[in-house]
């Protein structure tokens, strides 16, 4: 039993089941006899944890979502409670101004009264000490609604800028939540991807998911470059989280005895990725996500080295998935199309069929020695195009005088290059970790 697989697992589930944590306990128990430890954590738990964990993530994501919303209307000038202190503050300030404006009155009264000249009437005096009198008391009361006012504007402040105190605490605890609810998440899926480690991988199905080649010429000019098409669909019910393409080149001499693949330089783009690259060693282009009964094309460009030898060739292809939930498979079988290679100078090919089905080889080059015509491209299912014989005189002892047709060539390569695949043409039953071979 391996106790570090075991408390990842406990750490992971205790988020959402908590009695998980305390059923590890026993393995570190002394007074417990060392048989009553309990038993590694199947897949199917480790998977509902690593579910359970997922939701509470998703949970966790969504109120602070939510928080964030209530953040962002506390935090704003159009709050309720910040409407309300800006209001107040407005009435203090207007308070504030009332009050100045009758002490400059009071100011001005006295002035008025200690100007008032020797020869100035008795009425004249009384009426000056009167005005004093009257803005002194306006005075008072617009001291007194100052102050008020003020104990108002600070108070409505203090509530609006609580309010928002109490929203930003509030955010931080979803935060939290999220970081936490992430931690778990992060360990149910670690433990539950080691223990598929340890038992050898989820199992991969079978799936209806195409790579079918359009536009390939039947034949290849050495020292030139064509293009054609290889289309994916998911002909499957589900989306596919990452799909993977698989192209591969395969050729040889007219002989069928000598490999010559390195004057073949195969390259990809996409309209995502318009720039042409070259197609990695382990032959794989990874298309992202592709929703159920999608497809999606890859822009293939094939080029010859100008030595390149006459022969034959065949680009086989297949497409495989991975969920994000470790879920995995693809087409049970690749498709393949045949082409034939020319000698530098010898024109240039024309357009041959898909790798679904096989299509009637083109006729061969008129000339002394009538040879046969090339084969179509071959598929997982459909029947194999076969050559014709060329329209010349033969001279006798080749494939044309016989009647036989050079179709098996084109299988032979086929086969090769699937075993030069070393199987990635077919799904992979059980994936291994990153980088092992299927």
């Amino acid at each position: 039993m391996k106790i570090r697989r075991i408390l990842a697992t406990a750490v992971a589930v205790a988020v959402t089941t908590p009695a998980a944590l305390l059923s590890v306990t026993p393995a570190f128990a002394d007074s417990k006899p060392a048989a009553e430890a309990p038993a590694k954590p199947t897949i199917e738990e480790l998977e509902k944890a690593a579910a359970e964990a997922q939701k509470a993530y998703d949970d966790a994501l969504a109120a602070q979502k939510a928080g964030y919303g209530v953040l962002k209307t506390a935090l704003s000038d159009e709050a309720p409670l910040a409407v309300a202190a800006k209001a107040a503050r407005k009435k203090a300030d207007d308070a504030a101004a009332a009050k100045a404006a009758a002490d400059k009155a009071v100011t001005d009264a006295k002035a008025a009264l200690a100007a008032l000249p020797g020869t100035a009437t008795d009425a004249e005096r009384t009426e000056a000490e009167k005005a004093v009198t009257d803005a002194e008391a306006k005075a008072t009361k617009a001291a007194t609604a100052k102050t008020d006012a003020e104990a108002e504007a600070t108070k409505a402040e203090t509530a609006s800028d609580d309010a928002r105190v109490a929203a930003a605490r509030a955010y931080s605890v979803l935060q939290k939540a999220v970081a936490d609810a992430l931690a778990a998440k992060t360990a149910a899926d670690e433990a539950l991807a080691k223990a598929r480690e340890e038992e050898g991988g989820p199992d991969c199905v079978p799936a209806d998911l195409r790579a079918t080649v359009t536009g390939l010429p039947s034949s290849v000019v050495a020292g030139t470059s064509t293009t054609f098409s290889l289309r994916v669909k998911n002909g499957t019910e589900q989306a596919l989280d990452a799909v993977t393409a698989y192209a591969y080149v395969h050729t040889t001499d007219a002989s069928g005895l000598k490999t010559t693949d390195g004057y073949m330089h195969l390259q990809w783009s996409t309209a995502a990725s318009p720039k042409w690259h070259a197609v990695a060693k382990d032959h794989r282009v990874g298309l992202g996500a592709l929703k159920a009964g999608a497809q999606t094309e890859l822009k293939l460009r094939l080029t010859a080295d100008a030595k390149a030898p006459a022969g034959n060739g065949v680009v086989l292809t297949s497409a495989e998935y991975v969920n994000k939930d470790g879920s995995c498979g693809g087409a049970p079988g690749g498709e393949t199309t045949a082409f034939t290679v020319k000698a530098a100078g010898s024109g240039t090919g024309t357009t041959g069929g898909t790798g679904t089905g096989g299509s009637t080889g083109s006729t061969g080059d008129t000339g002394t020695t009538g040879s046969a015509g090339t084969t179509g491209s071959t598929g997982t299912s459909g029947q194999q195009g076969q050559g014709s014989t060329s329209d010349g005189t033969s001279t006798g002892g080749d494939l044309a005088s016989t009647g036989s047709s050079d179709a098996t060539v084109p299988l032979g390569i086929a086969g090769a290059a699937a075993v030069a695949l070393g199987g990635a043409a077919v799904v992979v039953v059980r994936r291994r970790k990153a980088g092992a071979a299927a």
